[in-house]
């Protein structure tokens, strides 16, 4: 799908506020309403828009303590990986699970309350997959945290 200025409009102005009415929406980047429905449709159709959700304000939900996970894989071969791909997918409190390059095989983003919850996650995790080595570095300040794409 080719995205033109006014889809870049349209994406920008919804991943900001995706709760905006399509005559706003229409407003402020100049076409119908009509129009902004069937671009956001074709851009949700081509898999652009994944889904919409509701950004929620995790201090205020008792998920104070935001912690990266430094995993180094006890084997690397497709059994592990399996095992640890569906494992971390069953923790909600793991938002994000990446393979790194360097020294260490992936990084986890979690939340959770506080240090025992995160020790609760740590034996629950290691109870379902063997690991090499476990790190976890306590984020002490969020400077920066968005999930706006530079459009």
């Amino acid at each position: 799908m080719k995205i033109d200025t006014f889809d870049r409009k349209i994406l920008n102005i919804l991943q900001h506020d995706g709760s905006i009415g399509l005559e706003d929406l229409g407003e402020k980047v100049g076409l119908s309403r009509n129009a902004c429905w069937r671009r956001i449709k074709a851009l949700e159709d081509a898999g652009v828009i994944r889904k919409r959700v509701a950004l929620l304000e995790a201090d205020k939900l008792g998920l104070g303590l935001s912690v990266f996970i430094q995993i180094k894989a006890a084997a690397h071969d497709a059994d592990w990986l399996d095992r640890f791909a569906r494992a971390t997918r069953d923790f909600e409190e793991i938002q994000g699970v990446y393979r790194m390059t360097g020294d260490l095989d992936y990084l986890i983003r979690a939340r959770v309350a506080d240090m025992a919850d995160y020790d609760r996650l740590y034996q629950a995790l290691v109870a379902r997959v063997p690991m090499g080595d476990v790190s976890a570095s306590f984020v002490m300040e969020e400077i920066k945290e968005t999930t706006a794409l530079p459009l």
